[in-house]
């Protein structure tokens, strides 16, 4: 069947997401608290505060445990991850920030190896102190800066970068697929010459209290709290809900579906019959135990997020 007949009955799909009064894990372990308290201790030291999130939820799940560290330095908002979100709405997201009072705004894919925007951020955080006072730090001739936001939105990658750029070396900061691979604050890395500038790397610090279940799933699906917290069926569940209100029904192609589909157990049994994904268990009949082979649903929907994750499912803009 070709997807355009299929779409017909799309419009009796979940207009609304049921979290069954789920409440989301509320993930704040020791290093985050931790780390939290000597980012403060750090600030003295501190010309300006890069925060950096993911571009594919930049209202969502912005820290705002942050607010009073960015009251008291400069600060540029990175929108990490611009190759995975759908930017057709750029303007609005700008207009928005802007309202909010972010105005130093930049969109990035720190994976890259080369990226026009990385090459900007020196420059305008250099106007950017420029255009205040110094204070304690007025005699320094060298730069700090310090990175802050939620886990696994490319901090690290974002360090590296940097130094890849300005001063042609590799990486200085270990990256990781999954959040908390930062556990405490590091030592100061630098990552330019002229002028000497230098980041202070922090963990990733979700707030103590997640303002909603939705935001904590679009968090739970970019990949900033650990899957198992949640559950992978739900974050699957969650994501094939998003894929199919925004339109983006690539992942009937790449699963060899017959059509979208609103039915997540459907979904996931295709996925698993297609990727051989399946389990052997012990079932008890009436003439005895008997193994049977059934679909790896677990497995399945690991596979259908991480999919998401890489970009393979299409961009999307989850806000």
């Amino acid at each position: 069947m070709k997807l355009h007949q299929a779409l017909r009955d799309v419009h009796k799909f979940r207009a609304v997401f049921d979290f069954g009064g789920r409440d989301v894990a509320h993930w704040f372990p020791g290093h985050m608290a931790k780390g939290l308290k000597q980012m403060r201790a750090s600030l003295r030291s501190v010309d300006c505060i890069i925060e950096i999130h993911d571009a594919r939820i930049p209202f969502s799940g912005r820290n705002p445990v942050f607010q009073e560290t960015l009251d008291v330095r400069p600060h540029v908002l990175i929108l990490n991850k611009m190759d995975l979100a759908d930017l057709s709405s750029k303007q609005r997201i700008l207009k928005k920030l802007e309202k909010d009072g972010v105005r130093n705004v930049l969109f990035t894919d720190c994976l890259k190896q080369r990226h026009d925007n990385i090459k900007k951020l020196v420059p305008m955080v250099m106007e950017i102190i420029g255009s205040r006072p110094r204070f304690n730090r007025d005699e320094n001739t060298n730069y700090c800066l310090m990175v802050i936001g939620v886990p696994n939105v490319g901090k690290s990658s974002l360090i590296n970068s940097l130094r890849r750029t300005n001063l042609k070396k590799g990486h200085a900061s270990r990256v990781g697929g999954e959040p908390g691979i930062t556990k405490a604050v590091l030592t100061k890395i630098q990552v330019c010459e002229r002028p000497i500038m230098y980041l202070l790397d922090t963990p990733g610090v979700l707030p103590p209290k997640i303002e909603s279940v939705e935001t904590g799933m679009k968090l739970a699906l970019c990949g900033s709290i650990l899957d198992h917290l949640v559950g992978e069926d739900i974050i699957a569940d969650y994501l094939l809900y998003s894929l199919n209100r925004l339109g983006k029904f690539s992942y009937v192609e790449k699963y060899d579906l017959q059509e979208p589909s609103d039915d997540i157990q459907h979904v996931l049994k295709r996925i698993a019959v297609k990727l051989g994904k399946t389990q052997r268990v012990k079932a008890i009949t009436g003439v005895g135990n008997v193994t049977v082979t059934i679909p790896n649903y677990t497995a399945a929907a690991y596979d259908f997020i991480r999919a998401f994750r890489k970009g393979e499912l299409g961009r999307v803009m989850l806000d």
